[in-house]
């Protein structure tokens, strides 16, 4: 098992926003072109609450809050610039935390 570095974002998406939203913050989106672009990143999942489909998760995997740290210092104007972009998406943002997480790794066997 492996420690990792997540960070946790809740969105409430405006109804007729929700197909613009799960382009720009899915798997091959704005945000995960720019965040491959900082050494340390790892990944990003897009989850969609199913009794609520106006509320969205991210969750933004990080080889350590150092690397994500140092992306958000090397990249600043162009993650503000982006940020600026996307708010017109969302009726809400809530900042969920910083979390270590800890993951199987896939090549690793259990026993």
């Amino acid at each position: 098992m492996e420690k990792v570095f997540v960070y946790i974002w809740e969105y409430i998406v405006k109804a007729e926003k929700k197909s613009e939203f799960e382009r720009v913050y899915g798997p091959d989106g704005e945000w995960v072109k720019l965040f491959k672009q900082g050494a340390g990143y790892l990944g990003t999942e897009l989850h969609r609450d199913t009794s609520n489909t106006q509320r969205y998760l991210t969750v933004d995997y990080w080889a350590s809050k150092k690397a994500r740290d140092n992306f958000r210092e090397k990249f600043a104007e162009e993650f503000t610039k982006l940020d600026k972009q996307c708010e017109s998406l969302t009726e809400k943002e809530n900042f969920l935390g910083d979390f270590e997480s800890y993951i199987n790794n896939p090549g690793q066997s259990d026993n």
